[in-house]
């Protein structure tokens, strides 16, 4: 992924044009895809628009999406 200017180690960037990680999925049509860390739609992304991401930010994101799922079991009881 680092043959159109773009430097990202590890499985995981951040789409820089609005803050979103991601996984890094592959590369279609000379852009990145990346797929949210809880699972969704990949979305598609400039490779001159992908940083990196930071370990910290990565798990927090995980930490929030367990977090959530463990609030929306404890609703459905």
């Amino acid at each position: 992924m680092s043959d159109e200017g773009a430097q990202v180690v590890g499985p995981y960037a951040r789409d820089v044009r609005d803050g979103r990680l991601g996984e890094l999925m592959g590369r279609v049509g000379g852009r990145v895809q990346l797929r949210p860390l809880g699972g969704g739609r990949e979305w598609d992304v400039p490779p001159e628009c992908l940083g990196e991401a930071a370990p910290a930010d990565v798990l927090r994101e995980r930490v929030r999406l367990l977090n959530r799922e463990a609030r929306r079991r404890v609703e459905l009881g």
